[in-house]
């Protein structure tokens, strides 16, 4: 990361402008290319801007900004190099294990056949070795590290050749997750790709019932989050029953600030614990 606190006055102003050119693009720009490089330039987007609007880390923001606005573009760019960061001996030899699987799968045609995956799996890859780095948020890194070996474990099992996958007849997910903007209770497009890969799965095996519960982080009152909970599970609710599924086959509840994902102090915001988990009963 770069040391602001090094820099001059004018040359400070000169590099926020810049930041500030490329994440504002970044922010609204209309991605083309394939559906590997779409999914990518979303994954940045959502990077830009938790860094530049919660964190307000410029320059990571504006780095990743970047990397976003190729992939934008249609350009395949690759996953974060470890000997470009920082990175604490503590964190070394899970990332290198991390990045060697993940390329694997992207140089194993991951990009074309499961492309939203592929891209989810990278996305959070180069979120977790940004947090590594700075190594002062343990809830943060903790967060997209379990996100990308959720992602990339998924990548691999998809990736496994039909009769291999045949024969170690693997089970459906337990649980889904759909995670939701601060305040927001609509469904974002990665959300919108669980509930499509949840309606998908339980199709596979007739009608079986489906439970939905919302859940808040810590900022915020208990009564109010209560309810945002229950808005959250009832979006989710809604979406699967515009997907296909019955509706009274899907239970809905609210669990506010109970159970976070990721625990933190009251009045925290994490985008871990904001979230509507869906279990398929078998």
């Amino acid at each position: 990361m770069l040391n602001l606190k090094s820099l001059g006055v004018v040359a400070l102003m000169g590099l926020l402008a810049g930041c500030t050119t490329n994440i504002q693009a970044m922010k609204a720009v209309e991605a083309t290319g394939s559906p590997f490089t779409k999914a990518l330039a979303e994954e940045y987007r959502q990077i830009v801007t938790f860094e530049a609007d919660q964190m307000y880390d410029w320059p990571d923001a504006d780095y990743f900004a970047q990397k976003g606005l190729k992939a934008a573009a249609g350009e395949v760019v690759q996953p974060e190099e470890l000997a470009n960061w920082d990175i604490p001996a503590e964190w070394a030899g899970d990332l290198a294990e991390g990045r060697n699987r993940l390329m694997v799968a992207l140089e194993s045609g991951a990009r074309d056949s499961h492309p939203d995956l592929a891209a989810r799996a990278q996305g959070r890859f180069d979120c977790w070795i940004e947090q590594a780095e700075e190594n002062h948020q343990p809830d943060h890194i903790a967060a997209c590290r379990n996100a990308f070996y959720s992602a990339l474990e998924e990548l691999e099992a998809a990736m496994k050749p039909a009769a291999e996958q045949a024969a170690a007849e693997p089970a459906m997910p337990s649980s889904y997750i759909v995670y939701f903007d601060f305040d927001k209770s609509n469904i974002r497009p990665d959300g919108q790709t669980v509930i499509q890969q949840v309606i998908s799965d339980a199709n596979k095996v007739g009608t079986p019932p489906i439970s939905v519960t919302g859940y808040t982080d810590l900022s915020g009152s208990e009564d109010y989050n209560m309810a945002l909970s229950l808005r959250r599970a009832d979006a989710v609710r809604d979406a699967l029953i515009s997907g296909g599924i019955a509706a009274d086959q899907i239970t809905t509840a609210g669990r506010g600030e109970a159970d976070p994902a990721v625990p933190t102090a009251d009045g925290v915001r994490e985008q871990a614990n904001r979230r509507a988990e869906i279990i398929i009963q078998q």
